[in-house]
């Protein structure tokens, strides 16, 4: 499975070709949902009997070329319970990939506690963050490409999460040097490969449990006591006596937008298409 895609994903011309070579090897080697690959993560998790949350480029091949910033989630009997994609590429990602919505924004039971997650810049949309915790999320996870000119950003908006929801975060961060990338790939001499990591784990008060760490592959892990959030809620619970709701409700789209539509008679409104039949 390729990474995220580091390289410049919309060069002008005369090397927009390289950006397009670039999309093609990504797509050849995405993942379809479900597919081989999500069996081999299944299997994984299930040989290690732990929860995995793990961030894929998703190939749909219902919508023609399109691919996902997408999260999957798998129970520790290899189930896949969840997936998410990103509900908004964050700038050129645009160029790259398509939008999610809101019938995946949800989160799942598990054996460590209710589990939940968002891509990267998603972890700032405020409204997408209140929706999680909304549905008693306590363990959120917040994946991140990184590189030194977010690194900064990505730890601020973990502890604030952790904080904010008072819940604890695991902040996933991706490292990758040149040596890592084929020297067949494209774009290699044009993309700056400065990711290096910054995984750690917060608790509810916002303090780091457990890193960040730099500048090495490393496993972080840390001990959870989820009462560490029923004494954070004591103080102010923002989905609870703290929230207000005589004052402020949220909204939230579930369903799917059709890719195809038709006019009714008339063309007073519309009628869904089954673009799959």
């Amino acid at each position: 499975m390729p990474t995220f895609p580091y390289w410049p994903r919309a060069l002008s011309q005369p090397d927009k070709q390289l950006s397009t070579e670039a999309y093609i090897g990504l797509y050849r080697q995405a993942v379809d949902v479900p597919g081989p690959e999500t069996e081999a993560l299944g299997e994984a998790a299930r040989r290690a009997s732990a929860n995995v949350v793990i961030g894929i480029n998703e190939r749909d091949r219902t919508l023609g070329n399109t691919l996902f910033n997408s999260l999957l989630y798998f129970a520790p009997d290899g189930r896949l319970i969840g997936h998410h994609r990103k509900l908004l590429p964050t700038w050129d990602e645009r160029a790259v990939w398509g939008i999610g919505d809101g019938t995946d924004l949800a989160v799942y039971d598990t054996p460590i506690g209710r589990l939940g997650g968002l891509i990267c810049g998603n972890n700032s949309i405020t409204l997408a963050k209140y929706y999680l915790l909304t549905q008693g999320e306590q363990v959120h996870v917040a994946v991140w490409p990184n590189r030194h000119s977010i690194s900064e950003m990505a730890e601020l908006v973990a502890r604030g999460y952790a904080l904010e929801g008072q819940v604890f975060v695991v902040s996933a961060c991706g490292i990758i040097d040149a040596a890592d990338v084929p020297d067949d790939f494209p774009l290699k001499a044009r993309t700056v490969w400065d990711m290096d990591g910054g995984s750690g784990i917060v608790g509810p008060n916002g303090r780091w449990l457990a890193g960040p760490v730099y500048g090495r592959e490393a496993i972080v892990s840390a001990e959870i006591d989820l009462d560490r959030i029923i004494a954070a809620k004591a103080n102010q619970d923002v989905v609870g006596h703290y929230g207000r709701p005589d004052l402020f409700r949220l909204q939230v789209r579930r369903d799917r937008e059709p890719w195809a539509n038709v006019a009714t008679e008339g063309g007073a409104g519309w009628t869904a298409v089954d673009t799959k039949g």
